[in-house]
């Protein structure tokens, strides 16, 4: 076994068994349940996508609200992974059984995606409806549904950091929610015009290089820019880093 493998030794039985927890019990059904009703409701209402009456050949009116959904749901999925663990104090165990802490750490967080991508994955009714209408760009649709991947990816990786932080679920959900919205919020047209206006156009420029939403409209257009691919990685792992690094003080003291 090589030096990398046993960095991540555990990974997969760890993977296992969070991948299942989330349909061993009912709240991994009502999640997907409550995600399903939000996205559908918000593609076709009046006031925000306007589907049916639209009647447009693509899945704008869903991917663009899907970001906003996911800044509550997805933190709801992370918050129990680590400060569950804390509480009861199981975390202490598990990083003295053979498994790695980067293994048990990757292996939630894949646990935690997989589940993710199984609940985006049921929106095909969507896609199948826009079939019908006509011919959609059905690159677009593939860039929509791998930003909307990568954005998860990000947005669960920050909740994990704050409940790999905390022991209390509902603060790691509250102060996952609020970095989540912040990085989303950069990227509102009215907060770059705030920032250029009172620090100038490079912090504004800045600024909208670290907004999660500039790069995720740049993906759901088609266009699988290099610089928002990198940015989606860059800021998954960063943030897997510093909560592996919030575990080794744990298993340290």
């Amino acid at each position: 076994m090589s030096a990398l493998a046993r960095r991540f030794t555990g990974m997969r039985a760890v993977l296992r068994r969070e991948f299942r927890g989330y349909f061993a019990s009912p709240l991994g059904y009502i999640f997907i349940v409550i995600f399903l009703i939000a996205s559908g409701y918000l593609m076709v209402s009046r006031d925000f996508g306007r589907f049916l009456e639209l009647r447009e050949a693509n899945l704008d009116a869903l991917f663009s609200y899907l970001p906003w959904i996911f800044v509550v749901l997805v933190p709801a999925v992370a918050m129990r992974l680590w400060a569950e663990e804390r509480r009861s104090g199981t975390v202490e165990l598990l990083l003295t059984l053979p498994i790695t802490l980067e293994g048990s750490y990757l292996g939630k967080f894949l646990a935690g995606w997989a589940f993710l991508a199984v609940s985006v994955f049921l929106t095909w009714p969507a896609v199948f409806q826009v079939a019908r209408l006509g011919d959609p760009d059905w690159g677009a649709i593939f860039a929509s549904y791998v930003a909307t991947l990568l954005a998860a990816a990000v947005l669960l990786a920050i909740g994990l950091f704050f409940s790999a932080l905390s022991k209390n679920q509902v603060v790691a959900f509250i102060l996952a929610v609020a970095a989540s919205v912040g990085f989303l919020l950069i990227g509102v047209p009215q907060t770059q015009e705030f920032v250029g206006k009172w620090f100038g156009g490079y912090v504004e420029r800045v600024v909208s290089s670290l907004s999660l939403l500039d790069h995720f409209e740049a993906l759901t257009r088609g266009l699988l820019q290099l610089n928002s691919l990198l940015f989606f990685v860059l800021f998954t792992v960063g943030w897997l880093v510093c909560g592996m690094l919030v575990l080794g003080q744990t298993k340290t003291n």
